[in-house]
């Protein structure tokens, strides 16, 4: 009885975790204006808690830059 119960627990488990999610699991994307005099060390210092290097790299990989220049008026999507 209780292997039988078990087995039911780890198949809704597992069906659970096939199902289907939407991509928007996580909400919609932040996108921000770069701002004059803004940097990208700025941008993720103000949304972005803990050690900022790390954020910095990930708003490069999710907006495609070769480097840390950015423009004013330039649109960034935040990870």
């Amino acid at each position: 009885m209780f292997v039988k119960i078990i087995l039911l627990v780890g198949v809704a488990v597992l069906v659970w975790s096939a199902s289907a999610r939407s991509s928007q699991a996580h909400g919609p994307k932040q996108v921000v204006t770069v701002q004059r005099y803004e940097t990208l060390w700025t941008i993720a210092s103000a949304h972005y808690g803990g050690d900022v290097r790390g954020a910095v790299w990930r708003i490069e990989q999710a907006n495609h830059l070769a480097g840390a220049d950015i423009q004013p008026g330039e649109k960034l999507v935040l990870p």
